[in-house]
């Protein structure tokens, strides 16, 4: 079954391009030109919604808001000109899974859906396309998850549990930008006396473990830390 995303824009001529490119890659696309108009289309059918932020009436803040104080979790991309770290930190903070910059490309776009669906469960397959899910290669970096080894350029690299466990986190969702006080929520659950400056810690460590391709993980000023494997 093809998956639903709703499309909301009032810019009609973005509307109908990303429907058009959305439909060839095998989705199945609703298009709404106001909040007000896409709440009243959304179903459960839906997996995602493109969200503008700036339109006249209730803007893509506000619905998104509107959603996530209702217990409404469907996944959330906002497509907006506001490229700013408060506009992000807003979004992300208004329920986001993910945040996309005007002008942006048809492939990036179509790449985020893709890790947003997967992340929230939409792409699980069974037999020999799960299991060659269970190892992630993103330019010479390669994380199996089963054995739970990781590669640099094919060299074993010996991380603690900890480490590791960090690592596969941002990598699993690599549209996410963990904040701090994210990762110790995850990692150190329950723990106390955990601070900000522990993490900063183990991400030195890592980062410098990973040589190379310490690139991989980016610091995002404000927000936290970030996997860059699209």
């Amino acid at each position: 079954m093809k998956k639903k995303i709703l499309v909301v824009d009032d810019d009609r001529d973005i509307c109908e391009i990303l429907s058009f490119n959305l439909k060839h890659e095998g989705y199945d696309v609703d298009i709404a030109f106001s909040a007000e108009e896409a709440l009243e289309m959304l179903s459960h059918e839906h997996k995602l919604i493109l969200l503008d932020v700036m339109m006249s009436g209730m803007s893509g803040y506000q619905m998104a808001e509107k959603l996530r104080k209702e217990g409404n979790k469907t996944n959330i991309i906002f497509l907006t000109a506001k490229d700013s770290e408060n506009d992000m930190l807003t979004g992300f903070s208004v329920g986001a899974d993910d945040y996309i910059s005007k002008p942006f490309s048809l492939k990036e776009v179509s790449a985020r859906i893709k890790a947003v669906i997967k992340r929230s469960g939409g792409a699980a397959e069974t037999g020999a396309n799960a299991e060659a899910e269970d190892i992630l290669d993103s330019d010479g970096l390669q994380i199996n998850f089963q054995s739970k080894e990781v590669r640099v350029e094919n060299e074993i690299i010996h991380l603690t549990k900890t480490e590791y466990e960090i690592l596969t986190l941002l990598a699993k969702n690599p549209t996410r930008v963990f904040s701090r006080q994210n990762i110790i929520n995850h990692i150190w659950k329950g723990v106390l006396y955990i601070t900000e400056r522990t993490v900063d810690v183990h991400m030195t460590r890592l980062r410098k473990k990973l040589g190379s391709k310490s690139s991989k993980i980016s610091s995002r000023t404000g927000f936290g830390y970030k996997f860059d494997g699209l």
